[in-house]
């Protein structure tokens, strides 16, 4: 296995980084990426080294390397560069909060991948002893995310707006991966926000507030321009739909109340500001 290049080809080599610092290419060898790699995130100001040395050289401290982690944990979980610089800089941001959603999007990832393995095992067994598998064991882990599932109520309900047409628009070029993403992106949120509820945050807090504004942008980034008062009409149905409810009761209980009472105190907050 080739290791990755410390410098760029033809660069002079860089000079020693003083002590708790590290220059790009001990941060390369570290975090297993190329220079270039780094450079690139400098440049679209994802992670800047936090020091200059009197050459101009890029010089990492820690708080860079941690920052650098969450980027390559956060494209492990298949987010896009731009995705990363609006989690990483939105005022709500923890990182605490963020490993431990992390934590459980890899931890859900991993038992889907064991329910694949047993489910190729299953076949191998059936192939080797010329037995059929059981129908109903054929498919496991193999689910795809359905965001279709409720698409002629939601037709029903909001086919003639603006908003339904413009959603359509945008998810009719949304593959797989794509899916993958808007899942895993939505959950983190609502995971941070069950983290904040367990800590006893109000949901009229800022924290609970600014997480609630990072999902209205989520929806107004994949779906359609979710306005305050758009998000607020969402938020009525998390406790008015039993179906909304269940989905937030099974991550916390109380959860579906505290994310809509953090998202109509964020709407309420915008009102003020107006």
């Amino acid at each position: 296995m080739h290791s990755q290049p410390t410098h760029e080809p033809g660069a002079p080599p860089t000079p020693p980084a003083p002590p708790d610092l590290y220059t790009v290419g001990q941060v390369a060898t570290l975090a297993r990426v190329t220079v270039r790699t780094l450079h690139h995130y400098d440049r679209i100001g994802l992670l800047s080294p936090s020091r200059r040395s009197e050459n101009g050289y890029r010089l990492y401290d820690y708080a860079d390397l941690e920052q650098l982690r969450q980027i390559r944990l956060l494209r492990e979980l298949r987010f896009s560069l731009e995705a990363i610089e609006q989690m990483l800089s939105a005022p709500a941001y923890d990182r605490h909060s963020a490993l431990i959603a992390q934590r459980e999007l890899l931890r859900e990832r991993q038992e889907r991948t064991d329910s694949i393995i047993r489910g190729v095992d299953r076949a191998l067994t059936a192939l080797e002893e010329e037995t059929k598998m059981d129908a109903t064991e054929m498919f496991e882990g193999l689910e795809e995310f359905d965001h279709a599932q409720y698409e002629d109520e939601v037709k029903e309900r909001w086919g003639d707006t603006d908003a339904y047409r413009e959603s359509m628009r945008r998810t009719r070029r949304y593959g797989k991966n794509d899916w993958a993403r808007i899942k895993a992106e939505g959950e983190g949120v609502f995971a941070r926000l069950a983290e904040l509820m367990a800590e006893g945050a109000e949901a009229a807090g800022r924290a609970a507030m600014d997480l609630a504004e990072e999902h209205r942008c989520h929806i107004d980034r994949w779906f359609y321009p979710c306005s305050h008062k758009m998000h607020r009409c969402l938020a009525e149905m998390y406790t008015a739909d039993p179906r909304f409810t269940e989905y937030f009761e099974k991550r916390a209980g109380g959860l579906a109340v505290f994310v809509q009472d953090a998202i109509l105190a964020n709407e309420a907050r915008a009102r003020n500001r107006q």
